[in-house]
């Protein structure tokens, strides 16, 4: 699996310090940006897997940001972390679908690794997922069109004793036989 990257949002200098350091055991790729305007020219420059925001910054509050990344990188994970917590904003922040996991400063440095590691890991449990159900759903439509062309092909018919009757061959074996060789090419 190739090394993920994460991205630091934070208008202070210290905290990106911080959260460098927190991370610097972590086999991520860490990028830095010190507002919501740098951090999209970073989004849009390359894959971010993970985003981490503060709340409290200039221009932009995380909560917009982050907002934000969910419209236009919706794969993005998205993480908060502000000093002053209201729990207004971190519901606001939870019902838009904007966070995923929210943090107060001072930070547990393990604490927020772990669940970096965990929501990275859910997340690309997510994409293989949806890489095979693509799959699948291409093996269905394969099947479709070739029972469409050879009828009864994907149909088996068993004896009392769980045996598979074979009524006939088909009439041209060796053309599916090269058809199938052909479909299973095109998967590899």
């Amino acid at each position: 699996m190739p090394q993920q990257t994460v991205l630091l949002v934070d208008d202070d200098p210290d905290v990106i310090s911080g959260l460098r350091l927190a991370l610097r055991k972590e086999d991520f790729d860490v990028r830095c940006a010190s507002s919501g305007e740098q951090a999209f020219k970073v989004l849009r420059g390359q894959l971010i897997d993970l985003v981490i925001a503060d709340h409290e910054m200039p221009g932009m509050k995380g909560t917009e940001f982050l907002n934000k990344v969910q419209e236009e990188f919706p794969d993005v994970v998205r993480f908060m972390l502000t000093g002053y917590a209201s729990m207004e904003m971190v519901i606001e922040a939870i019902n838009k679908g904007a966070i995923t996991r929210f943090f107060v400063k001072p930070f547990n440095a393990a604490d927020l690794a772990a669940n970096i590691r965990q929501a990275l890991q859910q997340r690309e449990l997510l994409r293989q997922t949806r890489r095979l159900l693509r799959k699948v759903q291409h093996q269905e439509a394969m099947l479709e069109q070739m029972e469409r062309e050879h009828p009864g092909i994907t149909s088996v018919v068993r004896s009392a004793t769980g045996s598979i009757v074979l009524d006939e061959a088909p009439d041209d074996h060796e053309a599916l036989l090269k058809k199938l060789d052909k479909v299973l090419e095109q998967e590899l």
